[in-house]
């Protein structure tokens, strides 16, 4: 089945602690049905210092569920994903819109 999040895609939380905030998807994993958001669901990693790097409270973006992020359209509203044949190639579109994403 095609990824409806990939990316790069700009994403509104939907669920949790950082519900309403956006940012743009560093990874995702199909496998584990998640993906990290830069600057949502941080965590502070205590580490120590070593020859390479400084050592402290260092914080790090943590997996999210897919089913709590949704695609945000050119209005700035949060918008599920749909699938259309665009001439011989398979696109994503925005539901609320139509537009191509």
């Amino acid at each position: 089945m095609a990824a409806k999040l990939k990316k790069g895609d700009k994403v509104i939380v939907l669920a949790g602690k950082d519900k309403g905030k956006t940012g743009n998807i560093t990874s995702v994993d199909p496998k584990s049905n998640k993906a990290i958001v830069e600057g949502i669901n941080i965590a502070i990693r205590a580490t120590r210092q070593s020859q390479e790097s400084q050592g402290g409270r260092i914080p790090k973006a943590m997996p999210i569920d897919l089913s709590n992020l949704a695609i945000v359209d050119a209005n700035g509203k949060a918008t599920r994903v749909g699938f259309k044949m665009d001439g011989d190639t398979k696109v994503r579109f925005a539901k609320t819109t139509g537009d191509v994403i």
